[in-house]
């Protein structure tokens, strides 16, 4: 039975036949994340412009291709977005309501946007290593010959020395250490490894970079010489110099992929970055922790 306008009874139980506001939900959400959920609303508010948003829930993390993706219900006044992180775009619920479909999409999408290279984009440092890497690839594919797949491990040979070559022009090296010849990889694998993996806790780390830089160069150039070179062979050795590439680029950059600033509270790792416009005089960043209510927002306390 009805027993005032909006309110159903039936039995003891009484239940409402309208929705909540929007801006009423975030009251009821037992998991909160002010700050992403800042950062969340301003992309959307800056997508769209003309729409304000009144409610923000993350819905799940999903991890697909070695990447976390965050999903978000957004509802504006105008309309109802899912928002994706990694990187981040928002598709309107009225032409993608199926979440499963639309996180499948977006990942498909990013991976497109991430194999096409910008054609204005800045050079990198390590451009000649990957193109003796694709000129590998590319005379792995076409071999037929003995002959070939041979030269496929010269070109590997050569990436592999200009790899240690630009290292070498990233890194600083104590003057008080002798440096190896040039083209002696090996050497020069173990001296770079020693100063980009220093200390006793990266010892088992430092150890197997070590190992795989040597055993990859002494593969690549059995490859250019021997008689019996194949496409097995070929294929085995451009995975090799592929992995010893990709660990020294890892390892070079250790220090902005492994997050070791911790939150002063709760010692968490998990500290992300955020941008306020409004963060005087012109808008700047500021971190906060997702675990733990601290921030070192200027401005704003935290919201729980």
């Amino acid at each position: 039975m009805i027993d005032e306008p909006g309110t159903c009874v039936e039995g003891d139980c009484v239940f409402h036949d309208h929705p909540v506001p929007p801006d009423e939900l975030s009251r009821y959400s037992p998991d909160r994340d002010y700050h992403a959920e800042k950062d969340i609303a301003r992309y959307v508010e800056g997508q769209a412009p003309d729409e304000i948003v009144q409610h923000v829930e993350r819905i799940k993390k999903e991890i697909a291709v070695g990447q976390v993706f965050e999903v978000w219900d957004v509802t504006t006044d105008k309309d109802r977005w899912w928002v994706i992180t990694n990187m981040t775009n928002l598709y309107s619920q009225k032409y993608f309501p199926s979440l499963d479909y639309t996180l499948s999409f977006h990942i498909g999408l990013m991976m497109r946007l991430r194999g096409q290279q910008e054609p204005n984009s800045e050079p990198n440092p390590f451009d000649e290593v990957f193109r003796r890497m694709d000129q590998a690839e590319d005379r792995l594919v076409s071999a037929v010959e003995a002959e070939d797949f041979q030269a496929v491990g010269m070109l590997l040979r050569e990436a592999l020395v200009i790899l240690i070559t630009t290292v070498r022009g990233l890194c600083e090296i104590p003057v008080e250490i002798e440096q190896p010849q040039d083209a002696n990889f090996i050497a020069w694998s173990d001296l770079l490894m020693n100063q980009l993996c220093a200390g006793a806790s990266n010892k088992a780390l430092r150890q197997h970079l070590k190992n795989l830089a040597k055993e990859a160069w002494q593969l690549a150039n059995w490859l250019t010489h021997t008689k019996s070179a194949s496409r097995t062979a070929s294929s085995i050795a451009m995975h090799s110099c592929s992995t010893v590439v990709g660990h020294t680029m890892q390892v070079l950059n250790r220090a902005r992929q492994d997050r070791t600033d911790q939150c002063p509270v709760c010692k968490s790792r998990d500290v992300r970055s955020h941008y306020d416009i409004d963060i005087p005089p012109s808008g700047d960043s500021y971190l906060s922790c997702g675990v733990c209510d601290w921030d070192d927002h200027p401005g704003v306390e935290s919201q729980s």
